[in-house]
């Protein structure tokens, strides 16, 4: 059980590494395509969609395969997105490769997030999570690197590489999964499916609040880098494309804790605290102090506040709406948090385009207002409920 645990950690780590691969590209990658900064929101939604079809499918493919099947064919498609990427010499190119890319990274969410939540604490879920994060950190290094000795492409495929060998030992961990096949079939049979899902008192405000949270975390992913770009003055390419592991550090901080007192505090009171921590963080942003460091401080901690609230609103889904509407509503939850991603980065690209990017910080907490105002009238709606 120990050794399966280390190898879903490490399938967190592969879902992390491409989420902040074009945030931290894009600056460069504009140039070489000679396109507007605007058009990586249209990459992004395209990935997003892709994830949002792959969630959507995710209660029907659980049902039909376990859950290892679907983790290896999915980092499989996700390495040859990052592959296609790589080799793109036009920007059109993107949205071909964009389309393995973004169907890999929703089934693997969808289908993990599912197993844990009904077999794991919500102490290991932001573990869990966590993990997720220290992929999205690597990445940014990884293409900073390339942005300093190569070229941006070379940070697509040397992550590839990296994903690789996570598939590799994930096909050796094989075995490890079949004590839990037999319990699995039996619990997985009797699931609901989406129609039904949808009926039940609270499913849709969750939804509605997951969307919130991707769109305000995805703008982050996307958008930090050029934020630095266009309101400071002087900095390096290099600096400028590290500037996207920042949300992505705040992030793998604030699950890190999470994980040691989410037991004790319980998924709701850490969304609360999670929240308002963000709600700092923007703050500082938003505040006119020169240089960069207040600000880098600020997105890090708009990371650390974020931290939680994914984590916690998937462990309660099993016990607001039930384990027999558990796998339906995560992946619904996953479809709805991934239109957040798909359109409001590329909303925000126009807005910034127009308004100038100092925009961000009103931004960012309008969504974390609407998420955390779902979130409560989705407590007060299942109290309601006869149990």
């Amino acid at each position: 059980m120990g050794l399966l645990l280390a190898v879903i950690y490490l399938i967190f780590i592969s879902l992390g590494l491409p989420d902040s691969l074009l945030g931290s590209g894009w600056p460069k990658m504009q140039m070489v395509f000679n396109v507007p900064s605007s058009y990586a929101g249209y990459v992004s939604m395209t990935i997003s969609f892709m994830t949002i079809i792959s969630a959507l499918l995710s209660p029907k493919l659980i049902k039909k395969f376990h859950t290892k099947w679907i983790v290896i064919f999915s980092i499989m498609l996700t390495v040859f997105g990052l592959l296609g990427f790589s080799f793109s010499g036009q920007y059109a190119m993107l949205f071909f490769f964009a389309i393995p890319y973004g169907l890999g990274a929703g089934a693997i969410d969808a289908s993990v997030n599912h197993y844990v939540a009904n077999n794991y604490s919500g102490s290991v879920m932001n573990f869990l999570h966590c993990f997720y994060g220290v992929g999205a950190v690597i990445s940014p290094s990884i293409m900073a690197l390339a942005l300093k000795y190569a070229r941006w492409n070379e940070g697509y495929r040397w992550t590839a590489f990296l994903q690789t060998g996570i598939l590799i030992v994930c096909i050796l961990s094989l075995p490890l999964w079949k004590k839990n096949e037999e319990a699995r079939s039996d619990e997985i049979a009797d699931s609901a499916g989406i129609r039904e899902t949808l009926k039940v008192p609270g499913v849709v405000l969750t939804l509605v609040a997951f969307f919130a949270y991707c769109a305000g975390e995805a703008t982050c992913f996307l958008w930090t880098p050029c934020y630095f770009a266009g309101t400071r003055a002087g900095l390096s390419d290099e600096l400028i494309a590290s500037f996207g592991s920042l949300v992505f550090g705040g992030l793998m901080l604030g699950r890190l804790i999470s994980g040691f007192v989410s037991n004790k505090l319980g998924d709701r009171l850490l969304i609360r605290i999670g929240i308002i921590v963000e709600i700092v963080g923007i703050m500082l942003v938003a505040m006119p102090i020169g240089g960069y460091l207040a600000a880098a401080a600020g997105f890090v901690i708009i990371g650390t506040g974020m931290g939680p609230v994914y984590p916690a609103i998937q462990h309660m889904a099993p016990t607001n709406f039930g384990k027999r509407h558990s796998a339906a509503v995560i992946g619904l939850q996953m479809a709805s948090a991934y239109v957040g991603s798909t359109f409001m980065p590329m909303v925000f690209g126009h807005l910034q385009q127009n308004i100038g990017i100092g925009i961000m910080p009103v931004y960012l907490l309008i969504f974390a207002a609407l998420n955390i105002g779902m979130l409560e009238l989705t407590y007060r709606t299942i109290q309601k409920q006869p149990r």
